[in-house]
């Protein structure tokens, strides 16, 4: 007598599941960082593809418990439907995570948001109502989002900083330098994501007689939470920044020395002559 063996009906409707996972996470990131549809739709997409995949976890448990005692076929299916389940569910784990970790937030600055205003275009027309933590708060979870000032001008300060926004592959929506060595210069640039939400930042640049400062707002236009991403992004681009400097002055040591103009007369500079060899 032969005995018929049967694949289990769980292991197939796991499998099935996890054929539509992937897709329903992986096409709604491509849509959204190509601007083929909204934020909210972005966000919906994701709810539903959430829904999948953890069906798809608990469909795949659910059929390899009944597999271990029932005896039927389906061990690859269910295996397979596991791993991709929690590979998939993997993304919700890890922003979920930082949702725990970090304040809800949304606005990070140095300084006075009003020395760091938006550059207005239908992105930020339309952008969420910003969420501010709290000063406090601000220097307990980011104690390096601070101002920085260097023995550099304005202009000296204003092209480190346009190179770092540029090396990041930042789109830079406008830019204007300092003037004088004393004076004030601004860069408006806007950050994709990975997941495709699009992060605006500002950076100003002002002379004084210690040297020149930089503060540094970051901004999620269509975001609740941003999961610490601003913060970080400030933290890192300030470290860089005094990574750079530092670099700048050890290579150039009269980098900071005044420069010495000729008189409008064109008459000779007294220059002190360097002491006879021996």
């Amino acid at each position: 007598m032969r005995i018929l063996i049967r694949t289990s009906k769980w292991a197939i409707w796991a499998r099935r599941l996890a054929s539509f996972s992937l897709p329903l996470l992986v096409i709604p990131v491509l849509l959204h960082r190509q601007r083929l549809i909204e934020s909210a739709t972005f966000h919906t997409m994701l709810a539903v593809a959430l829904v999948v995949v953890v069906a798809t976890v608990l469909t795949a448990l659910i059929a390899l418990v009944r597999l271990w005692f029932t005896g039927d076929k389906g061990w690859d299916r269910g295996f397979v439907a596991l791993a991709v389940g929690l590979a998939c569910l993997a993304p919700f784990g890890w922003a979920a995570t930082m949702a725990a970790r970090y304040p809800q937030a949304t606005d990070i600055a140095t300084a006075d948001r009003q020395r760091l205003p938006l550059l207005l275009d239908e992105a930020t027309a339309t952008m969420s109502p910003p969420v501010r933590p709290s000063p406090f708060t601000l220097e307990a979870v980011f104690p390096n989002v601070k101002t920085r000032t260097y023995p550099l001008n304005a202009q000296q300060v204003y092209d480190v900083a346009l190179q770092l926004v540029e090396e990041r592959g930042w789109q830079v929506l406008a830019r204007n330098g300092p003037i004088t060595p004393d004076g004030e210069g601004r860069i408006n640039a806007r950050v994709t994501t990975l997941l495709g939400w699009l992060d605006d930042v500002v950076i100003a640049v002002a002379g004084g007689e210690e040297g020149a400062s930089i503060d540094m707002r970051s901004v999620s236009l269509a975001a609740s939470h941003d999961l610490g991403a601003n913060g970080q992004r400030i933290e890192e681009y300030l470290a860089a920044f005094d990574t750079e400097v530092t670099e700048l002055l050890r290579d150039n040591p009269n980098l900071t020395e005044p420069i010495i103009e000729a008189p409008a007369t064109g008459a000779p500079i007294d220059v002190p002559l360097p002491p006879p060899r021996p």
